[in-house]
């Protein structure tokens, strides 16, 4: 009788695959909110907020700066949280529900409002799975 070993081993995310995903996912998120913010700005949707006008980039320029603030988080809940998907997926809500603050009381139009916070959620959709896919359960 022969036995035969089982080689397969159980394999663990890598940083480096957490960090690519990560910046993927970003750069994705970023195009997505300047495509909405630009089509928004087409369909009569004011980008003026506080009588100052966003310029789309920024809406981009915005998005890689907390998109990559997420994938630092979820980098630190990696190496240190007990459970880091879990952690990572329930902070992440929970601040993209806070980000929606400053939107719900800008001194803007009630469609611009809807439209940032469109942009926050689109954002959220896209880094928050693909990040947190890459984290161990």
């Amino acid at each position: 009788m022969t036995a035969t070993a089982n080689t397969t081993r159980a394999t663990t995310p890598t940083l480096g695959a957490l960090i690519r995903n990560g910046v993927a996912a970003t750069v994705g998120a970023s195009i997505a909110t300047m495509a909405v913010a630009a089509t928004g700005a087409r369909a009569g949707v004011s980008l003026d907020l506080g009588g100052t006008p966003i310029p789309v980039t920024g809406f981009g320029v915005l998005t890689v700066v907390f998109s990559l603030i997420g994938v630092a988080i979820a980098a630190l809940l990696a190496r240190f949280a007990r459970h880091p998907r879990r952690t990572f997926v329930r902070t992440t809500v929970v601040l993209t529900v806070l980000s929606l603050v400053p939107d719900v009381i800008a001194d803007a139009g009630v469609a611009t409002k809807a439209l940032l916070m469109l942009t926050h959620l689109i954002a959220a959709a896209i880094v928050i799975p693909a990040v947190a896919r890459r984290l161990a359960v």
